[in-house]
């Protein structure tokens, strides 16, 4: 077990609900209302909180994109979202002049 992992417990209640414990909230930064993921792995379940684990998964997919669409600079992705910024301008035309 890693230096900053602990281990704590909780009930499960008739049903199926679980308090998380206020440490565990706190090391996923969840909070009222937020959601939680369960990540199952054979017999192992991951909880994480599930807008970071979005986040993660989308920068994964994403991963290498800019080098396939030739976005080697800050200025080459200026270019794309000034060019993209003139077509959607284009599109749109004035209703009723």
């Amino acid at each position: 077990m890693s230096a900053n992992a602990f281990i704590d417990n909780a009930k499960v209640m008739a049903k199926g609900q679980v308090t998380i414990p206020k440490d565990v909230r706190k090391v996923l930064g969840v909070t009222s209302g937020d959601r939680i993921s369960f990540i199952v792995e054979g017999n192992t379940v991951r909880i994480v909180n599930s807008a970071i684990y979005a986040m993660q998964v989308l920068q994964k997919e994403m991963e290498g994109e800019a080098e396939r669409a030739a976005l080697t600079s800050d200025e080459d992705v200026m270019a794309l979202v000034k060019e993209l910024r003139n077509e959607e301008d284009s599109r749109i035309s004035p209703v009723g002049l």
